[in-house]
């Protein structure tokens, strides 16, 4: 019982994770404008994402631009883009091979072994899907901390960390704490006991000596 809750407790944290790596990949707020110029302008917020650069009214309007060409854009945001789809992409099936591995599902439900094994096996792709998210975020974090701190980056071309950054922070996390749950529920080998031998069953007295 308590492998079964642990199997659910891991699913449901993989799958959180997972939720959250979509939502950071389609937030366009990765980074967001500093105010750290001299000539503080709060009637407009500046922020850019994977896919498209905002700005954001006081009066609560909204203007986006996608980013057009692809080969335009900067090494750090192609590969930041690569590593969260593939992300994506590999929580999806760590979802349906954990499913399978699920005590409570009806699949493989005669062979507890390899039932087992789906689950740990769902757990490990559930570990590098995070690991991929986790290296797209902290990479292109490490970006935004070069360019914050570069003497040659203007003050009023400043960026910090968005929401969208946290957010994928915390589906990495989420995704590693969950295959690592699914993880412990790896199957035990049985020990192997020698077959007992039978002992010869002796004939039963008659009673009668013969000499």
């Amino acid at each position: 019982m308590a492998n079964a809750g642990l199997q659910l407790l891991g699913f449901i944290l993989g799958f959180l994770g997972w939720i959250g790596s979509i939502v950071s990949t389609a937030l366009p707020q990765w980074k967001i404008y500093s105010y750290a110029s001299d000539n503080i302008v709060t009637a407009q917020a500046i922020y850019e994402g994977l896919w498209m650069s905002c700005v954001s009214q006081s009066t609560g309007q909204i203007q986006c631009k996608v980013f057009d060409s692809l080969l335009n854009l900067h090494s750090t945001l192609q590969a930041t883009r690569a590593l969260m789809i593939i992300g994506i992409l590999l929580g999806l099936i760590a979802i349906f091979v954990s499913t399978v591995g699920m005590k409570c599902m009806k699949c493989l439900e005669e062979d507890e072994v390899q039932k087992m094994r789906m689950a740990v096996i769902g757990g490990v792709i559930f570990i590098i899907a995070g690991l991929a998210i986790l290296i797209a975020t902290a990479w292109y974090g490490n970006r935004i901390v070069q360019e914050f701190y570069d003497p040659m980056t203007p003050v009023n071309a400043r960026y910090e960390f968005g929401q969208a950054l946290f957010t994928g922070w915390a589906a990495a996390s989420l995704c590693l704490l969950g295959g690592a749950l699914l993880c412990c529920c790896c199957p035990q080998k049985a020990t192997s006991y020698p077959t007992p031998r039978p002992y010869p069953k002796t004939a039963p007295s008659t009673g009668k000596d013969y000499v």
